[in-house]
This record gives C-alpha cells, sequence and structure tokens, in this order.
C-alpha cells in the first residue's frame, strides 16, 4: 500500500481532484446510510441536496490529495486574514488553531507552519492514530512535515500540546471531531445537541492562548488552494458549557462560508465511544 501511496503522491493536483471527484460519487451512489446521513446533515444545517451536492465530490477530493499531502511536494496555498496570527505572536501568546471537517483542513496546518513555524516555533497538531499498523507507522512520519510536529489523542500527546502553547507556540485541533466518552459535552451543533470536545477550551484557558479559525478551501480545477484565519468573534464565555457552544457556533459559522466543502457525510451526531484507559484532557 505504501508504494501505491507514492505513486499517486507525484500525480498533478488536478488529476488527483479529477479522480477523487469520481471516487467520491462512488462512494454516495453505492452507500444507502452515507447518503441518508449526508442529506439529513445538510437538511440541518438548512440546505437541500442541491445546495451542497458539490460537497459529494469534494469528500472524494480530499481522500485523493491525501498521498500528496503526506509524502509529495508543498501543495500551493495562498494565506488570507493572518493578520490575527501576526497580532497573536507580537504579543508573546500561544494559538490555538481551531478547523472544522471542511475543505483541505490538514493543509491548513501545513500551511500556516510554512508561514510562521521558522519564526515562532513548530504546529503542534493533534491526530488519532491509524488501526492498521502500516498506516500507523506512515501517520506517525507523513504529518511531521517541516514545522509541524503530530501528536497522538494520548495524555502524552495533550501535554506536549500544553508545553507547546506555554512556549508561545501553536496548536491545531479539529473541534467537530467527535472525543470519547468523558472528554466532552453535549452542546448544539446546527440545532442538534453533538458531543464536543472540551479540550479547545480548556487548552486556550490554562495557556492564556488565542483562538484562531481556520479554514482551507479548495481551488477549482487543481490550482491550489487558500487558507482563510480569523479571531474567534470574542472572548470564550463562561462557565465552560457556554463556551463549549461558543466553539460549535464558530465552526457553524466557518462551515456556512463555504457549506460545498464540508464533510456533511462525517457521523458528527454518534455517541462517544469508550476510552477509559487514556484520559486527554488537562486539568480534569
Amino acid at each position: 500500500m505504501p508504494v501505491v501511496l507514492r505513486f499517486f503522491s507525484v500525480l498533478p493536483l488536478w488529476l488527483l481532484h479529477a479522480l477523487g471527484a469520481a471516487l467520491g460519487w462512488v462512494a454516495f451512489c453505492a452507500s444507502a446510510r452515507y447518503r441518508q446521513r449526508f442529506c439529513a446533515h445538510a437538511a440541518l444545517a438548512g440546505y437541500s441536496f442541491g445546495a451542497v451536492r458539490a460537497a459529494v465530490a469534494h469528500a472524494g477530493r480530499m481522500v485523493a490529495e491525501l498521498p500528496r499531502l503526506w509524502l509529495g511536494a508543498p501543495l500551493p496555498c495562498r494565506l488570507e486574514g493572518g493578520a490575527c496570527v501576526e497580532q497573536a505572536y507580537a504579543a508573546g501568546r500561544g494559538i490555538v488553531y481551531l478547523t472544522p471537517h471542511q475543505g483541505c483542513f490538514e493543509l491548513s496546518a501545513q500551511a500556516a507552519a510554512r508561514r510562521w513555524s521558522a519564526a515562532h516555533g513548530p504546529i503542534t497538531v493533534l491526530y488519532r492514530p491509524a488501526r492498521q499498523a502500516w498506516l500507523a507507522r506512515l501517520m506517525a512520519t507523513a504529518r511531521n512535515r517541516p514545522g509541524m510536529l503530530a501528536v497522538p489523542t494520548t495524555l502524552a500527546g495533550v501535554r506536549q500540546m500544553l508545553l507547546a502553547l506555554r512556549r508561545g507556540e501553536a496548536v491545531g485541533l479539529l473541534p467537530d471531531q467527535v472525543p470519547p466518552a468523558g472528554q466532552g459535552h453535549w452542546a448544539p451543533f446546527f440545532g442538534r445537541d453533538a458531543y464536543t470536545m472540551t479540550l479547545a477550551v480548556r487548552l486556550a484557558r490554562q495557556t492564556g492562548a488565542a483562538i484562531v479559525l481556520a479554514r482551507c478551501e479548495r481551488l477549482a480545477w487543481g490550482r491550489g488552494f487558500v487558507t482563510h484565519f480569523e479571531p474567534l468573534a470574542a472572548p470564550l464565555a463562561s462557565p465552560l458549557e457556554a463556551a463549549v457552544l461558543q466553539i460549535n457556533q464558530a465552526m457553524e459559522q466557518l462551515i456556512r462560508q463555504c457549506p460545498g466543502q464540508y464533510l456533511w457525510g462525517y457521523a458528527r451526531y454518534k455517541p462517544p465511544r469508550a476510552e477509559a484507559a487514556s484520559p486527554a484532557e488537562p486539568g480534569a
């Protein structure tokens, strides 16, 4: 399998996106469960299928571009709204980047690392190791790009993120990812309760880090990407439950800026899995 991934990592982006678009539609047509979840989640947000049908192809493009992201040459990505990042670093604060499952979300961290890590240290990103041994080994190395450090969703990984923030560095999280049981709160997301991580809020509160919202938009015809940055609209609310809701609302706003590239088929409302052996919450 690594040989196959390396083959795809050298293909031009336009070809990967064309193959991925076809893959996305094959998956959508082949799985009734996936179609139902996709349409139901879009409807919760007020979108008809016609309004977000582009997201079917973009889900496939996300998969097809992974070999290039992990193993290939850097992808072209323009940055917009970086003033809020510069301001946070100038104030001596660490940064918690938050991005939803939208567009090329992995590239948002890579692009930020290329721009700022030389001067301000690497970006530490949290990831869930794969169950397949070969894929777990690949992810552990491929995601450690220049200026980036990938850490697993364990207590040790969270501690590394805390240390990075206290050094004034940056970390990256997907706050619309369902955390394990005991590591989140139920909060509305597009009007329906979803189990939502508290980790982002706890990291920011314990270190004084700035929260920066990021979304990486995929351009048409393989022309590259644009990563947009913006600050959280208001300081984190109190208590914790209110801050978690605030993060969900911020993710909703990002998604509405480009709904055709959100992963509507992601199982956002599933119950959390049990994971008693590895509490990944600081200060719990």
